[in-house]
């Protein structure tokens, strides 16, 4: 499947690296700013202490 995918983006070797890396950039800042705090409100975060016996 990657393969697929590394053949459907344009250009030659470099211009590809900086394709994927510019995806992976924009697809990270996407889950850390809308996708990551979603999630957050939807699990139960308690107030957990571990003591040392």
């Amino acid at each position: 499947m990657y393969a697929a995918i590394w053949r459907l983006l344009p250009g030659p070797f470099w211009v590809r690296v900086l394709v994927v890396l510019v995806l992976l950039t924009a697809i990270l800042y996407c889950l850390v700013t809308w996708v990551f705090p979603w999630v957050d409100t939807l699990v139960n975060n308690q107030e957990v202490t571990v003591g040392v016996p």
